[in-house]
């Protein structure tokens, strides 16, 4: 039996022809493709369980910005093992036309990181930092958050507990030379966190989204502090660099910085979780 002008099975072939050809078509079109997946930063991140953890320090102890000690309750995250490297970053910035920071090592903006690829990315402001961790669906981690990172529950000095640090377990106490100042990121095991989270004390300094506020332990609340609602133009930077002091790289030393502060010992990595309940500041 004949239908229209071709038998069935022509009819069929000619209608598989037709949808190869379509689907070929829409596979070439620009700006139909398919929505990305891929994790635009595929870096391993460190699950930190829901649970209470001491912050800050007690009487005596620390910097008076770091007090009264208190137990602070926050909910799980999830923070990078490592800081933000060089080839991290400028994979950022190529892919949305991010300004790349100044050269640490030479003249101008940062282009060929040749042989520096593992090193911590540096001279990054507040707002490139945050920038960074939007584009990778990510945030800066609260001051509690990288906190708890660092120490643990249990009020420990440094990630590795209470001994004083050494070379094996930090990068601190130094003078610049160059491309031999920093550390390959995750190269001190040594120092790792009751987590395993790398480097958070030493290398360099880290941004956390929090406003910087020296009485702010005084009132803060004891669950998912999201730092405080002042605003103004300084931010709180955690973990101390590879030129702070012994006294200036302890898990509960608190640093500060304005927005475009732009030096050799300040990067950041990034947490993802709490974002019901966290704030744009």
């Amino acid at each position: 039996m004949i239908t229209g002008l071709w038998p069935r099975s022509t009819q069929f072939n000619r209608m598989t022809m037709v949808v190869i050809t379509v689907l070929a078509l829409m596979q070439s079109l620009p700006g139909e493709a398919l929505p990305e997946t891929k994790e635009p930063d595929p870096v391993p991140m460190v699950t930190i369980p829901a649970g209470e953890f001491l912050m800050g320090n007690p009487e005596g102890k620390g910097r008076d910005d770091e007090r009264p000690q208190r137990s602070v309750y926050l909910d799980e995250f999830a923070i990078d093992q490592v800081e933000v490297t060089n080839e991290r970053y400028m994979a950022f910035v190529k892919s949305i036309g991010h300004r790349a920071p100044p050269n640490p090592y030479g003249t101008g903006s940062l282009q060929s990181i040749k042989g520096i690829e593992q090193l911590p990315v540096v001279q990054t402001t507040w707002y490139d930092a945050k920038a960074y961790c939007s584009w990778a669906k990510k945030r800066l981690p609260t001051e509690a958050e990288w906190e708890k990172a660092a120490r643990g529950t249990d009020g420990r000095l440094y990630p590795w507990g209470n001994e004083p640090p050494t070379a094996k377990r930090a990068n601190f106490d130094r003078e610049w030379e160059d491309e031999k100042t920093l550390h390959a990121v995750g190269s001190l095991p040594d120092g790792d966190s009751p987590y395993g989270v790398k480097d958070m004390t030493g290398n360099v300094r880290e941004w956390v989204s929090d406003w910087y506020d020296a009485e702010y332990y005084q009132h803060a609340p004891n669950r998912n502090p999201q730092g405080p609602d002042k605003k103004g133009v300084v931010r709180s930077i955690r973990g101390g660099s590879w030129h702070s002091p012994a006294s200036d790289i302890t898990a509960s030393a608190r640093g500060r910085g304005g927005f475009a502060l732009q030096t050799h010992g300040t990067g950041f990595r990034c947490v993802r979780g709490l974002e019901a309940a966290t704030r744009q500041k």
